[in-house]
């Protein structure tokens, strides 16, 4: 069998020109507003003083992570990691309860308020556009990045392209690929000119955080028997008004439209 290929994401601070054209790609090709798109752009700008300026920007979405917390986290499974790199998120499962948010070291997932409990999905964030790259396509801000700050490949190539630029360029960058070992490897990849806390990166160490909190929790299981009986009744209770308030706003198939004169 075929081994499948993990793929990943190279982000160059060094080529970011904070044009957000990603964001806009973003936008349109998951046809989602502006002001919820998956794509966020951190850091400090720029940095200096005039004429001697320098700019320290981030693309920032989803890191894709090895072992996702937020997946870890969900007591419902409505996230699931793919051996080829996306970390995916089922909005069909979610019920809200928004441990995700408080598990993602990396602050991704987000909570749409906008939507109410019966209308749908809770939970919003970066799903490396599977549509595309299941078709062979890059992800859709990589494909418009002006730049090449972004990059869309095999995890193993893009860290072979980042080593290089970090040996051939060490006046350039910070001496580290941040994504290779942080959090037990991500699928986003990130080269800087600044700390990494300057765009907004969290210091981790190589250990999954998920490692940590699944060790405390084997240890508080009747707790998380009981916990999880309560969020499966409430998980239950949201499918059940779902499709109650689907059924009512359908006519029924031998039901027939009141005429008036």
């Amino acid at each position: 069998m075929i081994p499948i290929k993990h793929h990943a994401y190279l982000f160059d601070a060094t080529r970011c020109i904070d044009c957000r054209a990603c964001m806009v790609a973003c936008s349109v090709e998951n046809n989602i507003a502006m002001n919820k798109t998956r794509i966020w752009v951190a850091g400090i700008g720029l940095k200096g003083e005039y004429p001697n300026l320098d700019r320290a920007s981030m693309v920032y979405h989803c890191m894709h992570c090895d072992h996702p917390d937020c997946m870890s986290a969900c007591p419902v499974g409505a996230y699931h990691k793919r051996e080829d790199g996306p970390v995916i998120y089922n909005p069909d499962v979610c019920i809200g309860c928004r441990y995700c948010m408080n598990a993602c070291p990396f602050g991704v997932p987000h909570f749409d308020y906008d939507k109410g409990l019966i209308e749908g999905a809770f939970i919003d964030k970066c799903t490396l556009c599977p549509q595309r790259i299941d078709n062979g396509l890059e992800p859709a801000c990589v494909a418009t990045c002006p730049t090449d700050a972004l990059a869309y490949g095999e995890r193993d190539e893009l860290l072979k392209i980042a080593h290089e630029r970090l040996a051939a360029h060490p006046e350039r960058y910070i001496n580290h690929v941040y994504g290779e070992t942080e959090n037990g490897g991500t699928s986003y990849l990130v080269l800087s000119h600044v700390p990494f806390t300057e765009l907004g990166l969290p210091e981790l160490g190589p250990v999954p955080v998920n490692e940590v909190s699944e060790k405390v929790m084997e240890m508080t299981i009747p707790f998380a028997l009981g916990w999880g009986a309560v969020l499966t009744g409430v998980a239950a209770g949201v499918a059940y008004f779902k499709n109650k308030s689907e059924k009512q706003a359908l006519p029924a198939a031998d039901e027939k439209p009141e005429v008036t004169q």
